[in-house]
Formats: structure tokens, sequence, C-alpha cells
């Protein structure tokens, strides 16, 4: 007999592994095949993908660069203004300041230089020698300028400038300086009306307006400023001042500005003056516009401020660009310069704002696929960062580049969506292939675990029902040859033998419950069940385990509890085994407790103790067949783990769940949910 039984052991080893060995080697041959051959298709199709990529960034960089020589293109387009230059005379100066306030306004450049035929600056540039006047240099003239400097004696100084203004013969660049020594002298002694009737009364007259002084200013718009600056800034004379002194400093052309009287106390003669542009040089503008600028009277802007400082930046380091339409920098850091075919005139930038509008002008700011493309400066690449792809922006641009950089890896991703279709191919190869060997290997599994549970399931019955046997012997045993003379031990023998008795007809419940659960032979009666009932009857089955001093069974049933639809004797059997399992894993001081209540269309049995409780991975496998948390605590509290599989199946079939709370050493709850027995339950379970 055991020899047979080593051999049908052997036999069973040498039919599996064989037969495992077989399968995987039918599996693992064709699969590495596949996946080589698989290997070399994806290799293949990366670098086709790479090329296709190459192509289509390079496309894209063409597309950048035709998108910034358009913008240019449309940039650099000669405008009226500047076909309108006359002649080298008179009106070339006239011709130069609108071309400049309106190329600066329409955003054509940042800022402008308007050259005559030979290239020389006409705006701005310093004043020319015809626009100087001599200094005063009479000896009233120097005796006055004695007693303001030196002595500085205002009063005394300022009746010497009068004197000196009223010189016959006298220029009258000579007198408006005169007179505006004067005006400032009488601030300075602080007669400010006195100073407002000769710097904007005296110096009103049409025949000093256009005076100049030794720096080629114009002498009436610095008596202005003057004036305003000697004034109170709550005077109401100071904002109109300051407005009318803006409007002058603003005009660059065009119809004139007429200055009247119709300003309370400034005491400027009642008619017309005209002020034209030739008032103004470019740096008295620029002093004026920021002196006015400071006052920050509301309303009051100088739109053409940061031009006239660039272009008087540039034309004191620079010299106009010898390759006309070509984007070159100049001797000013951070400003670039173009010159039109003809050199009539110099467009400047500012850097940061060009290489803004050339990005805006391709879109440089929104990544494509995977890459980004940047627009790099002669000279500022970062050393050691090297592009991917780099090409030359612009034919305006010399030295400019678009250089493609990678971000990640576009290749992996593209070449991905490609390499799908030959990995569907391998992936179903290999899943024909491996099916038979599946199929095969799950019956040889299911075999082997049929087995082993029926090995388990012999194992299990032949301990537990060898134990309370055994224990019934002894005792019967002990009665049947008189050793027990005391009547009372005697009695407690045959409560004894009551108990394992007991134990061992649960015992075979449960291994019919689990026998017909494993053959889906298990029948069940539905009707509707009293849920208080079914708890009594559970509870009094139990109840004679609870009788110590240190056992308490706390039952809380609501009165009007509602029925359920299920086999009574199956739900019993339910609290039954939860009961049990609530004794037997509690100490010493058992504390259970059955409570009932209804929610939701289900009614929900709790049954709580104080026992030694579980960890959260035996919560999740008390419900496995034989599964045991403690296998020394179940030897002595007994039980061979179908408790709660037997539980489980139950409240599967009666469509309840149960839910599991425990903590170790804190005890356990278990609550069950069954649907209540309302109409539609009943005629669902009719049909």
């Amino acid at each position: 007999m055991r020899i047979g039984h080593a051999n049908f052991g052997t036999g069973q080893r040498r039919g599996i592994w064989p037969v495992l060995v077989v399968l995987l080697a039918a599996v693992l041959v064709p699969t590495a095949c596949v996946l080589w051959f698989m290997n070399a298709a994806m290799q293949n199709e990366r670098l086709a993908v790479r090329q296709k990529l190459t192509d289509v960034y390079r496309q894209k960089v063409q597309t950048d660069q035709n998108e910034i020589t358009a913008f240019w293109s449309t940039r650099c387009t000669r405008t009226r203004s500047a076909d309108a230059r006359p002649a080298d005379g008179p009106l070339l100066r006239s011709w130069a300041l609108l071309l400049f306030k309106h190329l600066v306004e329409i955003g054509r450049a940042d800022s402008v230089v308007a050259l005559d035929s030979s290239g020389r600056a006409v705006y701005p540039q310093p004043p020319s020698a015809a626009e100087v006047a001599p200094a005063p240099n009479s000896p009233a003239w120097q005796e006055a300028r004695r007693l303001e400097f030196e002595q500085a004696d205002y009063d005394q100084a300022a009746l010497a400038y009068a004197r000196a203004a009223k010189d016959e013969g006298i220029q009258d660049s000579a007198r408006a300086q005169a007179m505006l020594a004067e005006g400032r002298c009488l601030a300075r002694a602080g007669k400010t009306q006195e100073a407002l009737d000769v710097l904007l009364g005296g110096l009103s007259e049409s025949h000093l307006q256009m005076a100049r002084d030794a720096f080629g200013r114009n002498i009436w718009l610095d008596a202005q400023l003057y004036a305003l600056q000697s004034m109170d800034r709550n005077d109401e004379r100071f904002e109109p001042l300051a407005r009318l002194l803006a409007q002058q400093v603003n005009n660059y052309g065009g119809p004139p500005i007429v200055l009247r009287s119709a300003i309370r106390g400034l005491n400027i003669p009642v008619g017309e003056t005209l002020v034209g542009e030739a008032l103004l040089t470019a740096p008295q503008r620029v002093f004026l516009m920021e002196s006015l600028a400071e006052i920050q009277l509301e309303g009051v802007v100088f739109p053409t401020l940061a031009a006239e400082r660039m272009a008087s930046e540039y034309l004191a380091a620079s010299q106009p660009p010898a390759k006309p339409l070509l984007v070159t920098q100049t001797a000013v850091p951070g400003i670039w310069q173009m010159g039109l075919a003809n050199s009539e005139v110099v467009y400047l930038f500012r850097e940061d704002k060009l290489v803004a509008d050339l990005k805006a002008a391709c879109k440089l700011d929104k990544p494509f696929v995977g890459i980004t493309t940047q627009l790099e400066l002669p000279g500022r690449r970062k050393p050691g960062k090297e592009p991917f792809l780099a090409v030359p922006a612009s034919a305006h641009f010399p030295g400019w580049q678009l250089a493609v950089y990678v971000e990640e890896d576009p290749f992996a991703a593209s070449a991905a969506k490609a390499e799908s279709f030959y990995l569907a191919v391998g992936v179903s190869a290999i899943a024909v292939i491996a099916l038979l060997a599946v199929a095969m290997a799950s019956y040889l599994g299911r075999q082997i675990k049929l087995t082993r549970l029926k090995n388990d399931l012999i194992a299990t019955v032949s301990h537990e029902l060898k134990t309370p046997l055994a224990s019934m012997r002894v005792l019967v045993d002990m009665l049947r040859e008189g050793r027990c003379a005391d009547p009372k031990q005697a009695g407690e023998y045959f409560d004894l033998i009551a108990k394992e008795n007991e134990r061992l007809s649960r015992l075979i419940d449960n291994f019919l419950t689990f026998s017909r659960m494993e053959r889906n032979k298990h029948a069940f009666e539905f009707t509707p069940v009293d849920v208080a009932d079914a708890v009594q009857t559970a509870v009094a089955a139990v109840g004679d385990r609870f009788s110590s001093a240190e056992a308490r069974l706390d039952v809380d049933l609501p009165a009007d509890l509602p029925q359920v639809w299920a086999d009574r004797d199956a739900i019993v059997t339910v609290l039954l085994n939860l009961l049990d399992n609530a004794w037997k894993y509690s100490g010493d001081r058992k504390a259970v407790k059955v409570r009932a209540c209804a929610a939701d269309g289900s009614v929900c049995i709790e049954v709580s103790d104080n026992g030694v409780g579980m960890s959260r991975r035996a919560v999740t496998r008390i419900f496995d067949k034989f599964y045991q948390v403690d296998q020394t605590l179940s030897r002595k509290a007994g039980g061979c783990g179908l408790g709660l599989s037997i539980v489980k199946f139950i409240l599967d079939a009666h469509g309840g769940t149960i839910d599991v709370k425990s903590q170790p050493g804190k005890g356990s709850t278990f609550a069950i949910r069954l649907p209540t027995a309302d109409a539609s339950t009943v005629r669902q379970a009719a049909r």
C-alpha cells in the first residue's frame, strides 16, 4: 500500500512537470522569434520616423524663415514721407521732423534718423552754425553777470540786465538772452510777478520768439519753462502754461500753434504768435520733455521722448550703416540699425523689442512636436548647448540664427505610434501560441488546486473530528468503568460529553454545507423572515456559553425592524458562525454585542466583540476557505476555517453584503446587510 501511494505521487509529478516544460518551450521558442523580428522592425521604424520628423522640423524652420522675411519686408517698406524728401534746402528740416514723428508713431521703428542726400543726419542732430547765436559780450552784460554770479545781488543784476537789453543796436538774440537773465534774477530775488511779466510778456514779441542762444536753444521756450518753474503749482496759471508748453514741444510740424492772450495774468500781448517747428533743436526738445514729464500733469504725454533719446545716443556714438537693408548692431549696446535702399532714413530698434517682434511674427513661443525654436543673436549662444538644427534667420539679419533644440525625445513618442502596430501583431501571434498552453495550464492548475483542497479537507476533517471523539471516548470509558463515584463530577462529565457532541455536530454541519457549496447543490427556501426572531434563535443557541459572570452578550433589536427576504435557517447559520467566532476569539472577559437597524431598503445586523482583532491583511483573506489568522489560536479555540467562507457564500446567495472593521487587540465588528422583503422583492423572487 505504501509503495503504491509513492508510485502514484511520483507518477503525478512526472505527469505534470514534463507537460509544463513542453508547454513552456512551445511558448518561449516562437515568442523569442516573434520578438526578434518585431524588434528589428521597430528599429527600422524608429530610423524612418526620425528622418520624417527631421524633414518636418526643417520645413517648420523654413516656414519661420519665410515669416520673418515677410514680416521684415513689410517693416522695411518705404513710406510716402520718405519718398517725398525734398532737395537739400530750407524744407529738408521740416521733412525730417515730419518723417521722424510719423515713423515713430506708426511703430515702424523705435527711433529714426533722417538723412540728407550726402548721408548726414538732418534730424535729430546738434544745432547747426546758422542756429547758434554769439553770446552777449557788452560791458553792460559783463557788469550784470558780475552782480549775479559774484556778488549775488539779484536786484541790481536784474536792473543791469534790463539796461543791457535796451542798448541800441543790440541783436535780437542778445536782447532775448538779457531779458531771460533779467527774469531769472527777479525770480531769485523773490519778485515772481515781475519775473513773469518779463519772461512771458517782454519775450512774447514776435521778433524775439525766434531768438536763440549760444547753444542753439530757443530762448522764448526756455523762458516759458523757467516761468513755469518759478510758479507755485497751486497757481491758476500753472496748468494752462504747462499744457501750452507741452503742446509746443510735441509739435513737429504741420499747422503752427497759435498762442493767444487767453491765459489770465500771463500778460502776453493781445494778438497771435505763430510757433513753428523750427523753434526747437533735438537736444532742447528732449530737455523740455524731460522737465515737463517730471511735473506729471494728467493727460500730458510725450510719445516721442524715448525715440529722441535713442536717436541722440545713437548719433553720439555711431554712423549710418554702410550696407542698407541689413540689420546691424550699433556702437550703443542694445540698439540695432537698418537703412533704406537710398539712405534717406535710418531705422533704430531696441534689441528686446526687436527680438519680441520677430518671435511673435513666426510664433516661436509655441513649441512644435517636442522641440523649441529659438532666435539667437550673433555670438549669444550658450556654451555647451548645441542645437539640433540651426539655419540663418533671414537675409536681412546677418549672423542671426533660428536654432532648433530638442526638449525631449520626440522620436520615441512618434515611433511608438508606428510600433504599436507591430506590437499588436506580435502580441496577437504570441497570444495565439500561448492560448492552448494557458488553457492547459489553467486546467492543470484547477486539478492541482482541487487535489490540494481535497487533501486539506481530509486532513482537517481527520483532525477536527478526532479531537472531540477522543475526548468523548475518554469520558465514556471513565464513566463506564465506574471510576467516577461522585454524582456531581459525573454530571460535569456528561456536560462535557454534550458540549463535545455539540461541537462535533457543528463541524459536521459545516463540512456538509461546504460540500454542498462546492457542488452547487445548496438550495435555499426564500420567505419573509423576521430578523428579530432569527437573531433571538441564534442567541438562544449560544446562550449557555455566556452564562458565566465573565461573559456578556448584549442584544439591541428595534421593535420596528422590517422583514427580509431570505432562508431563515441560513440566516441563523450565518449568525451562529459570527457569534461562535466572537466567543472563540475573545479573551477571558468576553463582551459581545448584537444590534440591528434598518436603512436604505436593507437591514443591517452587527456582531461586535472585544477579542484579539485582525490586521488589514488578514481582513482581506478571512473569507477564503480553510484560512485561519492564527493557527495556534485556532487550534486552541477549535475550528477549521470554513465558518466565514460559509457566511460569505450564504450572503452572496441572498444578495447581501458583509463588512469587517477590526484592529489588532481592539476587537472586530462584522456587519451584514440583507434586502428587505418588500413587494417588489417578492415578485422578483417569484419570477
